[in-house]
């Protein structure tokens, strides 16, 4: 047996063999794996006796649900109308500069990828990113170039 597939059995015991369970599944996968494979979701749609399909429908509807290998910092900015009319373009710009990669995009070394996402709620203090569980509010340029630089070194020391 896979791990992947230890760990749908595991999840699937956790949060019991009902459609109802495939979302509390797909976020265990994210959480511990931090992408939804093909295999995993043949895997979960076996053991929930559901369609294919519909577990590749649902991972991929949700924007928080990655279905592809992420880097491990994924960034992601705000895109609503608050946050543009707050300076969301010049943080993009900020965050494609400092990192050299472009929006949708993995650096090389596969530390972070940089997605814009629909609302996160903060739009009371835009424009706001997230890096995954953190988040940031009221960016400046020169914050994203600090925060970048601060997330780099993490690994470093």
């Amino acid at each position: 047996m896979t791990s992947v597939q230890t760990l749908v059995k595991e999840l699937t015991h956790k949060h019991g063999k009902k459609r109802e369970s495939l979302l509390p599944i797909l976020q265990g996968i994210i959480e511990k794996d931090r992408f939804i494979s093909e295999y995993a979701m043949i895997e979960i749609a076996r053991e929930l006796d559901i369609s294919t399909a519909e577990v590749f429908g649902t991972a991929t509807f949700y924007s928080f649900l990655d279905t592809k290998p992420r880097g491990k910092y994924v960034i992601r900015v705000c895109k609503t109308i608050t946050c543009s009319m707050k300076g969301k373009n010049q943080i993009l710009l900020a965050l494609e500069d400092g990192l050299k990669i472009k929006l949708g995009e993995t650096t090389p070394d596969k530390k972070f990828t940089l997605l814009a996402t629909n609302c996160l709620g903060w739009c009371h203090k835009a424009p706001a990113m997230l890096i995954n569980d953190d988040v940031f509010t009221e960016l400046t340029p020169e914050m994203v170039r600090q925060i970048i630089e601060d997330y780099k070194k993490r690994d470093i020391a």
